[in-house]
């Protein structure tokens, strides 16, 4: 006879029960509820279509040219460098949310809405994925009840919650979706749908791009450290290799371009498949075939990795610098400058407090659970976190575009440092250390207190001429004044490099060139133009077919040519000293552009 005690009527069951019970539904709804308010606190750049990024721009633009017609692994932009166009490195698949958005609301309204209602909608949706993640993490490892307060944290962590907002379309929200599903992999108790977890989001994230392949390293690395710790981790490890190199291939089969089908370092190209699929077959024959010994087990494992690294720089020297293989000048003159990509103690205190404080919370949170948990079930689970954090924190000396991702990873832990000092705070038995500390604990371990204090931190003020960039920057960005220049027939517009996406976004002109290493040449045709003399910006202008010059007076790229070319074609601009070969053209009043009709 079944003695199992009869279940729990719903009316009996204790809160804790419940968001233990239907922790997937209600997570949903606190994705909704934020979406909401995303929503609305960003209608204003819905309305407008602010796509405040060029990749956000030249997203739209590849998704507009997939619903036109345009070849599934055609990816050049004919609209800029025409009439040859460019390749962009990316892969189609962020595309499918937006292009199916896009669609659906043409149903009910005209493209113009539809593609304003996607932008605004789809960054918001990987953002389930993420909590989910999140969520599933902090059940499994600090308590069944605890995913609320993981929740609570993630929406906190500003520069990774930037990467969700409306407008925001490029793809950075789908590679931290494939994060924390990476995470939850990591630690799951059950080794096969953990192995399978991690193995597919470490290929759909390679398959969107390689920002985040120093992740997807790492944790195959602690999946392999945690098979040499326990040979009972052979089935997740085998599993995960398959997944991962097999989903590679899948994802390379069916999202690769053309132009990705060339042995190129800067995407999921034949180089990084055969990369991930060599590494999927020696992990499977290592988790099949390993031996007792974990001795042996750290030595095959620290072989396969030098095997991996030593046949990828006999066979790939040309992937051993720089990914995006830029030209010496072109790197020295851009592509070294960009501010995301310097390191995070190259910025100011300012910026640099604000992004590491919640990743270090977040990696102390983890190393104490590791320790207080080093005789537990969960404990290998933390390890595996602890590492993934510090890895994180360690990649902000490389660059601070790691940011969004080292305060996703720091989730956990400082949601573990939460539930250990939290509850002490509240039920302590004097009532100012209930109230101001469990306060005052909450805004330290969220990171929240640093938006705070940081409003007592005397700044330096902007000086004059930085306040002009900053306002003639955006101004000329926006789409109102952009879209003045639609009275004139459309046709190639010679412009500044980070012009050019928004350029052809919000009009029908073409332009030169945008802010891509695969589209070089045009860049350095566009520097040259601007810092040489004014002849030689003719010779140039001629060659690339452009029939209007347009300008941005102080805008921040202006001041680079101003600076490298003191006598150049743009400082003398700049003095309205302007060629016989320019023509002014009518703009709209209080307009911040600058027309010419190119002779």
């Amino acid at each position: 006879m079944d003695q199992s005690p009869p279940p729990v009527p719903p009316a009996t069951r204790s809160l804790p029960e419940e968001l233990d019970r239907h922790w997937v539904a209600l997570t949903l709804v606190a994705w909704l509820a934020v979406a909401a308010w995303l929503m609305v606190d960003r209608w204003g750049q819905i309305r407008w279509l602010s796509l405040g990024d060029t990749d956000d721009n030249m997203r739209l633009m590849q998704v507009r040219a997939l619903l036109d017609g345009q070849g599934w692994y055609d990816l050049r932009n004919y609209r800029l460098n025409p009439p040859a166009g460019f390749d962009i490195h990316w892969s189609r698949l962020v595309d499918l949310p937006i292009a199916g958005l896009i669609l659906f609301f043409r149903l009910f309204t005209t493209n113009s809405w539809a593609e304003r209602l996607a932008c605004g909608i789809a960054p918001i949706l990987p953002l389930s994925v993420t909590m989910l993640g999140t969520a599933a993490t902090a059940r499994r490892l600090v308590s069944p009840y605890a995913w609320p307060l993981a929740i609570v944290f993630l929406i906190g962590a500003t520069a990774t919650m930037l990467m969700f907002t409306p407008e925001r379309i490029d793809h950075h929200g789908w590679q931290l979706a494939m994060l924390s599903l990476t995470v939850a992999g990591l630690c799951d108790p059950r080794g096969v749908r953990g192995g399978a977890v991690v193995g597919i989001a470490s290929a759909v994230s390679l398959t969107i791009g390689l920002e985040l392949l120093p992740y997807a390293a790492m944790a195959g690395a602690i999946l392999a450290l945690r098979w040499v710790w326990d040979r009972g981790e052979a089935d997740r490890l085998s599993v995960y290799a398959l997944s991962m190199g097999g989903g590679s291939a899948l994802g390379f089969a069916l999202f690769a371009s053309n132009a990705n089908q060339a042995m190129r370092c800067d995407a999921l190209t034949p180089v990084w498949l055969s990369v991930m699929i060599a590494a999927g077959l020696l992990l499977f024959l290592l988790a099949r075939f390993g031996p007792e010994s974990r001795g042996l087990r750290l030595a095959l494992a620290i072989a396969a990795g030098v095997a991996i690294a030593a046949g990828f720089a006999l066979m790939f020297p040309q992937c051993l610098g720089r990914p995006e293989q830029v030209s010496p000048e072109l790197a020295r003159n851009w592509l070294d400058n960009v501010r995301e990509a310097k390191p995070i103690y190259k910025h100011s205190f300012r910026t640099g407090f604000a992004m590491a404080t919640l990743p270090i919370l977040g990696l102390i949170g983890a190393i104490v659970a590791s320790w207080r948990a080093r005789h537990d079930a969960r404990g290998l689970g933390w390890v595996c976190v602890a590492l993934f954090t510090a890895f994180a924190v360690a990649m902000l000396l490389w660059q601070v575009r790691a940011g969004p991702a080292a305060q996703l990873l720091a989730v956990s832990g400082a949601t573990a440092f939460g539930w250990l000092l939290l509850p002490r705070l509240i039920h302590h038995r004097s009532m100012p250390v209930r109230v101001f500390g469990t306060v005052g604990g909450f805004l330290i371990i969220s990171g929240l207190f640093v938006g705070l204090l940081l409003q007592y931190v005397p700044i330096a003020r902007p000086k004059p001429y930085e306040n002009r960039v900053n306002a003639a920057t955006g101004n000329c960005l926006r789409t109102t004044v952009l879209a003045a220049l639609n009275r004139y027939p459309a046709q190639t517009v010679f412009t500044f490099v980070d012009m050019g996406p928004r350029l052809i976004t919000i009009t029908h002109h073409d332009a030169i060139a945008g802010p891509y290493h695969r589209n070089g040449d045009a860049i350095l045709d566009v520097q040259h133009a601007f810092t040489n003399g004014t002849d030689a910006a003719h010779a140039i202008i001629k060659r690339h077919g452009a029939t209007m010059l347009l300008l941005c007076p102080n805008a921040a790229e202006s001041t680079n040519y101003k600076s490298r070319g003191p006598n150049g074609f743009y400082a003398q601009m700049a003095r309205n000293r302007v060629p016989a070969w320019l023509t002014p053209l009518p703009l709209p009043a209080k307009s911040p552009l600058r027309l010419f009709k190119v002779d």
